[in-house]
Formats: structure tokens, sequence, C-alpha cells
């Protein structure tokens, strides 16, 4: 039998909290569901044994132990040197196994585990051991990062009540869970959706228009195959069906090709007019995404949209 097997009790400190043991939680949670969490600082609770995994606490790291701490001289590093939090040794030894749980496609698991370790994990990793500071987002975004957020919800300093910690753990916890089981949903989706792109890829063949059959992430999809002369895509939505530009690269909003500038900010009858479509719903002021009532209608709109962008690309000595 493993030592896993046995493991009643998932032990963490007392105190106040940190994004790094609540993520630790999370994961750790859905494993070991019959486990309790213990918040303590108590040797007789820090010290291993076969029916306990300890993180974030400990002053040791041993997995044989199944002891995960980052506290202690010599702590654990990644390969490249940077330092690990308890999330991230718990997702190093334990992630796969969480993903597993999830329902994710075992052909799937590596890149997903690696994505999510590189996305989420490490941003975590390096702010809780001092080696990135909120502050790199921006003076508007520094207070928004998940790890500040999540220990927003401790309690204030004068809180009389002893138990409000305990209930404040549990209470970021729930909203940590959330947003660990969202990020690993839209990673799976998005492979999912990477298959039917790549397929009306090749359907469209050397269109420049890629039609695809409801709204998904295509742009990783889209680079993956090649495919540089496509400039816009259509999909159909709830009740009607949209124009959308493809961005050049993922870190920034400029787009292959702009919608017609005369369409920019019009709807209705006006964007009817300017466009010559009947249908014709709405153009983005943007001029990033447009919609039409019929799938004639949007088709229409591309066409057009592709033409406007071919004759500026002319104009100015350039492929678009």
């Amino acid at each position: 039998m493993s030592p896993e097997t046995s493991v009643t009790f998932l032990v963490t400190h007392s105190g106040g909290f940190h994004a790094d043991e609540l993520l630790s939680s999370v994961i750790l949670s859905r494993l070991f569901p019959q486990a309790r969490i213990v918040r303590s600082r108590d040797e007789d609770w820090t010290t291993p044994a076969p029916d306990r995994i300890i993180y974030d606490v400990g002053r040791d790291y041993d997995p044989a132990r199944q002891i995960y701490d980052h506290h202690q001289r010599n702590a654990p590093t990644r390969s490249d040197g940077r330092p690990l939090s308890s999330f991230g040794l718990i997702w190093m030894h334990y992630g796969r196994d969480y993903l597993r749980a999830s329902g994710v496609a075992e052909a799937n698991l590596d890149g997903i585990h690696a994505a999510f370790d590189a996305e989420f994990v490490l941003p975590v990793d390096l702010m809780d051991n001092g080696a990135l500071s909120p502050a790199t987002a921006g003076p508007l975004l520094s207070g928004l990062t998940l790890p500040v957020l999540l220990e927003t919800l401790k309690p204030v300093f004068d809180e009389p009540d002893p138990g409000a910690e305990d209930r404040a753990f549990g209470a970021a916890m729930a909203v940590a869970r959330a947003f660990v089981e969202a990020n690993i949903a839209r990673k799976t989706a998005k492979l999912r959706a990477e298959a039917i792109v790549l397929d009306a890829v090749a359907r469209a063949g050397e269109s420049r228009i890629l039609e695809l059959p409801m709204g998904m992430p295509f742009r990783s999809a889209i680079d993956k195959a090649g495919a540089d002369h496509l400039l816009f895509v259509v999909n159909p939505r709830d009740k009607d069906w949209s124009l959308s530009g493809i961005r050049r690269a993922n870190d920034g909003f400029e787009l292959r090709a702009d919608l017609p500038v005369a369409w920019a900010g019009l709807t209705d009858a006006a964007l009817e007019a300017a466009s010559g479509v009947p249908g014709a719903r709405f153009c983005h002021n943007g001029r990033f995404i447009a919609v039409a009532a019929t799938r004639e209608a949007i088709l229409r709109m591309a066409e057009l949209a592709v033409a406007e962008a071919e004759a500026v690309a002319a104009a100015e000595g350039r492929d678009p």
C-alpha cells in the first residue's frame, strides 16, 4: 500500500494565509477528500508521519516523507534556479494526479501540466518568494493579482474571534478552487477547439475567411496551422453571426486586418447603408468585430472586409 493511501490530514501553517498554501490545499483536497486540513505550527503536527502531507510549514522538503516546505536554507528551486513555493512543490508532485482526477485525457496530461505550471503556478511561486512584485502589473492592476486578492480575504487585524482565521481560510480556498478549476477547464477546452479550428483551416484552403461552427479560441490553432493568409473569422452566435479580426500576436491588440473604417461604430440601418449589406447589425468602433443577422450577410461583410484590407495593403506596398 502506498503511504499516500493512508493520508488523513493535510497540514499547513496557522495564522495569516497566502496564495501558495491555499492553492496547494485546493490540489490536495481534491486528491484526498477524506483528509482534514489542519492549520498548525505545533511540532506534533509538522513532524512527518504516514497519515499526513505537510506543506508550507516544517522547514523541510522530502517527498518520501510527504513534507513540502520552502522556507528553509537550501530550499528547492526549479531547474532554472527560480524559487518554488509550496504550490510549485505540490503541483510538481501531485499536479498530474489532480489533472487525472479532473478528467483530463492522458494524452493531454503533460501539456496541460506544463502550461498550468508556467502560466498559473510560476507567478504564485515568484510572488510568494519576493522574486516578483505585484507592482510589475502596473499601479492599476497590482492590487488585482490573484495572490493579492486571495490575501484580502483574511480577517482584519483586530478581529476578536479566534476562529475567524480558519473560516476565512475555508472561504478563500473556495475562491481559489474556482480559479484553478476554471483555468484547467479552459485549457482542456482550448485543446478541443484546436482540433475543430485545424479542420476548418484545412477546409478553408486559400480563402482569407475562416468559418467556424461556433465561437471558440482560434488564434493559437491558426498559428499552429501556419495559416498566415487568413484575415477574418466568422461564426454563428445565439441569434446572429459574428465577424472577427485575428490578432497578430498573443500579447497585443493589433490585427492582421481591421474591418472597414466606414463601418466603425455603426449599427442597423446606418451600417446597412455604409456596407451595402442587408442584415448588417453592428460594427465595434475599434473595428475588430461586427455582427449580422444571417450567415449570408456576415459572409458578404467578410468578403467586403477582405477586399478593403487587400486594397489598403496594396496601396501601402505590403502584403495584408
